[in-house]
């Protein structure tokens, strides 16, 4: 909920009433029966995933696939929506099977383990017809240390590790269009080009905060991965002390950064960021807040590939969820 407060601070008399500004679902029935959706155990196994229980791909090398890539996929879905264990997963998947009356085995969790590594997973994104509005972003997921408490208290260690999950959301429909996974040390601007090769059909507008204010970010955007597709509009605040660049040739990125260090010199920073739709990238730390929230800030995996995995599932598992019931609000001005 946000507060807009009046009177003295603003300028105005003391005696006017405070308001408060919140945000009032419309679709209360139908996102509330989403998120009651959520919780069923036949959402995440269907029955066309039993019917692909068993590998019937090609034949290959050494052993066979007992499994399928679905069936795997499943479990793991299982396990990282209910912070599970390998060991717990193969008992709750084969509890789950014997339950259905399904002659099925669920795989075990050494098979799992060795399985997730390069599991090709599909994040699910619902196509669309209309240019994209993607917000990126960044968050830090754990993979081992002290916890915030601790750090607090007694400080950290050196074996503290993170790792950094980058995000392209669409801003109309909040799903997670594109993701990568990458050492914490790695900076954001890199993942520009991943994530917009990811991105499915044409993108219109690319919002990022300062950190994305760099020369090859810019020139990725209005020069897009495909010829056919047009340039991207960027949404990106520069640094205060942005000077205009100049060059021998006509280059459309340095037009496009010259002109909006020109808007914000004669409109000021606050009213470019309102009126360009700048605040928009609430929907990226939407997507964060709700990832740390539902799936957990750690990491249970332990090797790079397996890691790279497990986000990619949980980013299918919040695509999946939203597509269930995602909320509609309406603003609303009220006295407190």
């Amino acid at each position: 909920m946000k507060k807009v407060s009046s009177g003295r601070a603003s300028g105005k008399s003391s005696g006017a009433a405070e308001k408060k500004i919140v945000y009032r679902v419309t679709n209360w029935s139908a996102y509330e029966q989403g998120l009651i959706q959520r919780g069923r155990l036949d959402v995440w196994v269907s029955e066309d995933v039993l019917d692909a229980w068993r590998y019937t791909g090609p034949s290959q090398r050494g052993a066979q696939f007992y499994y399928s890539d679905l069936a795997i996929e499943t479990a793991l879905t299982i396990r990282k929506l209910f912070k599970l264990p390998l060991r717990q997963t193969e008992g709750f998947v084969q509890s789950l099977l014997d339950l259905l009356g399904l002659a099925l085995e669920a795989p075990d969790h050494t098979m799992l383990s060795r399985r997730q590594e390069g599991l090709p997973i599909d994040l699910g994104v619902q196509p669309s017809r209309k240019r994209r509005h993607l917000v990126v972003d960044s968050t830090g997921l754990k993979l081992y240390g002290e916890g915030e408490w601790q750090v607090r208290e007694h400080g950290w260690t050196k074996r503290r590790t993170w790792r950094k999950l980058h995000l392209g959301t669409d801003a109309e429909t909040g799903e997670i269009t594109a993701e990568t996974l990458t050492e914490a040390s790695v900076d954001d601007a890199s993942q520009v080009r991943p994530i917009l090769a990811q991105t499915e059909g044409e993108v219109a507008r690319f919002y990022g905060d300062g950190a994305y204010d760099r020369w090859r970010v810019h020139y990725a955007l209005v020069y897009p991965p495909s010829d056919t597709s047009p340039p991207i509009e960027a949404v990106i605040p520069p640094r205060r002390d942005a000077a205009l660049r100049t060059a021998k040739q006509r280059y459309r990125h340095l037009e496009a950064g010259n002109e909006r260090v020109c808007k914000i010199r004669r409109q000021g920073r606050k009213r470019w960021k309102r009126e360009s739709g700048y605040h928009r990238r609430s929907v990226a730390e939407s997507s964060m807040a709700r990832y740390k929230r539902i799936l957990g800030p750690q990491l249970m995996a332990r090797s790079w590939p397996a890691q790279q995995t497990e986000a990619r599932i949980g980013c299918a598992i919040l695509n999946r969820m939203i597509q269930l019931g995602k909320s509609e609000t309406v603003r609303v001005e009220r006295s407190a």
